[in-house]
Order: structure tokens, then C-alpha cells, then sequence
């Protein structure tokens, strides 16, 4: 009989080590394989919660917030390419030149769930930014992700005209930081145990197995 286990993933979909922790949190699963039951759920986190929906030119945005300048940032960028070259996601640093407001993305992201579409839409949304260099501010992108995963786009259309979901989203927010949780991704196990930023699969692996005691 398989292992039950809870997974929470808490992140941004403008966070390229989201996606890198996410492949490789995918990658240990398939090598754990049956043994494991897993309930998964995306949960929501803002890198930038007060960022206008135009967004701000990334060089200048990772200048203000983390202090780096043009050497560093090209090591970084190259770092999360290569990671995720690794992983099989493709990120096109040629593309994305800005950072957006990720609120409304994460309120699909929460209508999603209950369509048993969330994971689909988040891996459409991580393309979506990351590999064509589209705002996930934008309405017409989300619901052309939301539309490309099979959900329904009227919808899809209608939340996002609204602010359905924008409670939950920050109550969950809220949740998070309460609990210490001020960078991601971070990867919540059967509500407990913190794994944190975009480890290797081993790590994760060795993790998986820890909690759910299949060592």
C-alpha cells in the first residue's frame, strides 16, 4: 500500500527557483514512484506584492531590491539557465526584461484547484513568463493559459474580471508569513516539515523519503 503524503508548494510564478524546485521536486517523485500517495497543492506567495501591473524593468527592479549589479545579476541568470536546462525548462533570458504583479495570476491559480487544473496552469504560467517572456499581469495571458490547459474560459474570464478568490489568496499569504515563510519556493510536508529554495533531487528524494519513512 502507498504512502499518503501532503505536499504544499509554496511560491510565485515570477520566481525562476520555483520552477527549478518544482522539477526537481517532480524529478524525486518519479524516481520514489508508487511507493508514495501524493496530495499536492500550489499555495500563494508574492515576491512583490506591491508592484504595479506594468511592472518594472528587471535590471533595475534586482538592482533595488537585492543589491546586485550587472556581473552578478549575468552569473545569476546563467546559474537559473543552466539549472533549468538540467531539468528540461527552457528559460529565455532574451525574453523577459520585466518583473509584474503576480496577485491576479495567483486568484486563477486559487479557481483552478477546485477545476483539477492548478498544476497545468501553473506549469502554462511558468512558460508563459519565463520561456516567451509574457506579464502574468496581463488578462488576456492568464486566460490564454487558462484556456490552453483545458479550463473554462468564460470562467476563467469572469474571475478575473472580478476579485473572486482574492480573499483566500491572501489569507493564505498571510498564513505563510505568519509561519516564517519569506522566500520560496518552500515545500511544506504533511504540514511540518520545510524544505526550502531549488535543491537537487537527491535532496528532495532523500526528504520525501525521511517523512513519509520509507528509508
Amino acid at each position: 500500500m502507498a504512502t499518503r503524503l501532503k505536499i504544499d508548494f509554496v511560491s510565485d510564478v515570477s520566481c525562476p527557483w520555483c520552477v527549478i524546485g518544482l522539477r526537481a521536486l517532480d524529478d524525486a517523485l518519479a524516481r520514489i514512484g508508487p511507493e508514495l500517495e501524493v496530495e499536492f497543492e500550489f499555495q500563494p506567495f508574492e515576491l512583490n506584492p506591491q508592484m504595479v501591473a506594468e511592472g518594472q524593468g528587471l535590471d533595475e527592479h534586482i538592482m533595488q531590491k537585492y543589491g546586485m549589479g550587472p556581473a552578478d545579476t549575468a552569473r545569476n541568470r546563467e546559474a537559473i539557465r543552466a539549472r533549468g536546462a538540467e531539468l528540461g525548462f527552457e528559460f529565455r533570458m532574451d525574453k523577459r526584461d520585466r518583473i509584474y504583479n503576480t496577485f491576479d495570476a495567483h486568484r486563477l491559480l486559487a479557481w483552478a484547484v477546485g477545476e483539477g487544473h492548478q498544476r497545468a496552469l501553473k506549469n502554462a504560467l511558468f512558460e508563459a513568463y519565463f520561456t516567451r517572456g509574457e506579464s502574468p499581469a496581463d488578462h488576456a495571458v492568464l486566460l490564454a493559459a487558462a484556456t490552453a490547459v483545458g479550463l473554462d474560459s468564460a470562467r476563467a474570464a469572469a474571475v478575473l474580471a472580478s476579485d473572486e478568490f482574492a480573499e483566500e489568496v491572501r489569507e493564505r499569504e498571510g498564513f505563510y508569513h505568519q509561519h516564517g515563510i519569506h522566500a520560496v519556493p518552500a515545500i511544506i510536508l504533511n504540514d511540518r516539515h520545510l524544505v526550502q529554495g531549488g535543491q537537487p533531487s537527491e535532496v528532495f528524494e532523500q526528504a520525501l523519503r525521511e517523512v513519509a519513512g520509507l528509508n
